[in-house]
């Protein structure tokens, strides 16, 4: 699940053109990456601005979905965000179950123990440009409940981030990691696009690390960039790095699919040869150029001859 801001601090217009916009340019890009990653992979989208959370498009392997859902959430930009809470309904849309907040606890755990494809990663990407109403004491809880049932966070924190909004995630993200997934990335205002940014940072790039990364993020979470052998700086073009990272991604797989069959071709030639019998290997023809196995001309008139004397 993504969950985007559309909380009355997204209308800023630090990014251009304004942090909710730039909100919809990120999403669409990490939902192609996830999607073209994993054929099996699914995203769905919601919100925790306005009156409430609101799940806008259950798990999709459709863009054009998460486009409108987008689009309808740009009119709905109002109030406050609700973090706590839409973390939980996040993790309750992962399966498809939708409730009411009064449920929540019961059918998060119950969602996740009995979800469909339990091979698929449980994970909640969040989008946060506002002040944080909850204290860092419920937030921790939250991160320990959402560790122990294994769903991964990510948060891309962005704007001109308070100190104490900056606290209160770092001690989410503390408590919420494990050993792959569940970054921090911590982007303030810059000339570069927010989309651009992230093509570099642990939330496209996994590094396994769990910590906090990105451009301009702090911590000792990777930097996402520094590895990348192709002889292009994904920050200067990340669209092309993006390209080509995907691009190895299919070569890759394509050279284990022709492995493999190689593989099994080997295997069908080592099977025992049958030896063939003695006659089979005979010339069709004689050193005469008769038939083999039938005999020489002079073998053939000797027999004539007898049976003539007989008669």
């Amino acid at each position: 699940m993504i969950v985007v801001d559309n909380s009355e601090s997204s209308r800023n217009g630090d990014y251009t053109p304004t942090r909710y916009e730039a909100q919809q340019d990120a999403v669409s890009m990490i939902f192609s990456a996830i999607t073209q990653g994993n054929p099996e992979s699914s995203v769905g989208l919601m919100s925790m601005g306005g009156k409430g959370p609101e799940v806008l498009v259950t798990l999709t392997t459709d863009h054009g979905k998460i486009l409108d859902g987008l689009h309808r959430t740009k009119s709905k930009i109002r109030g406050s965000a609700h973090l706590a809470t839409g973390i939980q309904i996040a993790g309750v849309s992962i399966t498809g179950f939708l409730c009411s907040e009064r449920k929540l606890n019961y059918l998060l755990k119950l969602a996740l123990k009995h979800r469909e494809n339990k091979l698929q990663k449980q994970r909640i990407i969040i989008f946060n440009c506002s002040p944080i109403p909850e204290d860092e004491k419920t937030l921790v809880k939250l991160a320990k409940k959402m560790k122990k049932l294994g769903v991964s966070i990510d948060f891309i924190a962005f704007g001109e981030i308070e100190d104490d909004v900056t606290k209160k995630l770092q001690a989410f993200n503390e408590n919420v990691k494990g050993g792959d997934g569940s970054h921090l990335v911590i982007i303030p205002p810059g000339p570069g696009l927010l989309s651009d940014q992230l093509v570099t940072s642990p939330i496209l790039n996994g590094d396994g690390s769990g910590g906090v990364g990105g451009m301009g993020g702090t911590g000792d979470g990777g930097d996402g960039g520094q590895a990348f052998d192709f002889g292009v700086d994904p920050s200067m073009d990340p669209e092309l790095a993006l390209a080509l990272r995907m691009s190895m991604e299919e070569e890759k797989a394509r050279v284990e699919k022709r492995a493999k069959e190689e593989a099994e071709a080997a295997a069908k030639s080592q099977l025992p040869e049958i030896k063939e019998e003695d006659e089979a290997a005979q010339p069709l023809l004689d050193k005469n150029g008769e038939p083999s196995g039938s005999g020489t001309k002079e073998t053939d008139k000797k027999d004539d001859a007898d049976k003539m004397d007989t008669a």
